[in-house]
């Protein structure tokens, strides 16, 4: 079956890892998603049931409003792409009022010309909780249509929260089967990625996750994290099961400079019982 892309444009997209994900994610009911991101792993999988969460309250009230005001919405959003809405100066003033209103559903028309307009599909704040992502230059930037009806079919069997890893990972129940994709831990120490919310994710949160994710397993719930290989995260994750993976990347701050790295899935799989 084709894989279905995300509506969305999102900076370390697990669209390119769907195989690898598909093969090591393991069976059950319903997948918890504390890092859900642009969604590609939710939208490409057959769950009965999906919680899935994220800190960024703008992504997730998007959510919750394709969900619930498909149509509204789609028309709403898709009067944003034109060719005269295509310019700088329409650009800035589009995203000056977004970092002003207070209405979730403008914000959320906004989000997506934002998204598909700005540079790189960024998703970047300052540390005022501004958005803060410059033009991108795009000849004709794409209006999802079809992306965003596939999202809201889906996510009639879906929960979306505003809420931190810790407390979406505490949602899970039997036949639960957590993903996690944080942000990735840097390559080197002059390699960090800028957090694209306003949080950062720090190497004290990524080892807290990776005991959340043992806690689980000893409740005979499995997790699947994906991350860079590094020597930290080998060490993160050393009671897990890895399975290393090789992905295109930006190496550098242009992103004209591509190589293949390496990326770690690591398993956390309940243990099961021996016959006697």
């Amino acid at each position: 079956m084709k894989k279905k892309r995300a509506f969305l444009k999102w900076a370390g997209g697990k669209f390119p890892l769907l195989n690898d994900i598909e093969k090591h994610l393991p069976k059950g009911e319903c997948l918890v998603e504390p890092f859900v991101g642009a969604g590609s792993v939710f939208l490409n999988t057959d769950f009965s049931r999906y919680i899935l969460a994220d800190i960024n309250s703008d992504l997730i009230d998007l959510y919750n409003i394709v969900k619930t005001r498909t149509d509204e919405y789609i028309t709403a959003a898709q009067a944003m792409f034109s060719p005269t809405t295509n310019d700088a100066d329409i650009y800035y003033q589009f995203r000056d009022e977004f970092n002003q209103s207070q209405d979730a559903f403008r914000r959320a028309v906004l989000f997506l010309y934002l998204n598909r307009h700005g540079y790189n599909g960024l998703c970047r704040y300052n540390l005022k909780g501004e958005f803060n992502v410059p033009f991108g230059r795009y000849k004709k930037p794409y209006f999802p249509e079809s992306e965003l009806r596939h999202f809201a079919h889906k996510a009639q069997n879906a929960e979306f929260y505003c809420e931190s890893y810790e407390a979406c990972m505490q949602r899970a129940e039997a036949q639960s089967v957590v993903y996690c994709d944080p942000p990735y831990a840097p390559l080197s120490a002059t390699a960090n990625f800028t957090a694209y919310h306003t949080n950062s994710f720090s190497l004290d949160q990524q080892k807290q996750l990776a005991q959340h994710a043992e806690a689980l397993v000893a409740k005979k719930i499995p997790v699947l994290i994906s991350n860079h290989r590094t020597p930290e995260t080998e060490e993160w994750y050393k009671n897990a099961e890895k399975h290393v993976v090789k992905v295109r990347r930006s190496i550098s701050s242009n992103g004209g400079t591509r190589k293949k790295v390496d990326e770690l899935l690591a398993l956390y799989r309940p243990a099961t019982k021996s016959k006697k």
